[in-house]
């Protein structure tokens, strides 16, 4: 039982940790260092690929929600007016959904945005960074609701501890997670935005860099 305890311990740490490629999106507020998901690979590759062809140079963050989410990728926003309504830009296609219960709405989630579409696929282009806020009895029963999804302990405890976005589980797919750099991902939360949560100054990124560890 103990040799069974400890195999299921190293695949857990595994399956979890020991990833292929960090991505430093580099933006006009400083860096951060993502890690993607080696199981999520249509995702990760859809996102490196992307990455290596430039696609998010000077792309801004348009949708901010403090407590929630930073948002990017709308490839509109490379080149519009500071008054347009940003979020519905994407590519000609989207990414089939993978949903795994080990990936979930923690802060410091990367996952991808979507329109509400039945098959839950992805958009092929717009993801965003979770900063999220402590949950409580309320915001997890209301998720469990919403989801008809129960929540793994360890995930719960976490959300109630660090905090996240449970009701977005099995809805969005999480692909990645911020290993470095959440200090700036709260600063691009803090924001100011208008009405329609696009921050009242650009925030861009400059360029991702893609490495393999």
């Amino acid at each position: 039982m103990r040799w069974l305890a400890f195999l299921i311990i190293l695949f857990c740490t595994v399956h979890t940790k020991a990833q292929t490629y960090i991505a430093k999106i580099k933006t006009t507020e400083g860096n951060i260092s993502v890690m993607l998901y080696d199981s999520t690979p249509k995702h990760r590759d859809n996102f490196i690929k992307l990455c290596n062809e430039k696609f998010y140079d000077s792309l801004l963050f348009h949708r901010v929600i403090k407590g929630f989410v930073a948002q990017g990728g709308d490839p509109v926003s490379k080149s519009c007016a500071d008054t347009f309504t940003l979020g519905d830009g994407d590519l000609e296609y989207t990414i089939p959904a993978e949903f795994i219960t080990s990936y979930y709405h923690k802060r410091g989630a990367f996952a991808q945005a979507r329109d509400d579409r039945p098959d839950m696929a992805s958009s092929a282009c717009q993801f965003y960074i979770v900063q999220g806020k402590v949950s409580n009895d309320s915001i997890i029963e209301k998720a469990y609701k919403r989801n008809n999804y129960e929540q793994p302990a360890n995930h719960e405890k976490v959300y109630r501890k660090t905090g996240g976005i449970p009701h977005l589980d099995m809805r969005y797919t999480v692909y990645g997670e911020v290993i470095s750099g959440m200090n700036v991902v709260d600063k691009i939360c803090a924001t100011a935005t208008n009405s329609k949560d696009r921050p009242l100054k650009n925030i861009r990124i400059k360029t991702i860099i893609i490495k393999k560890q």
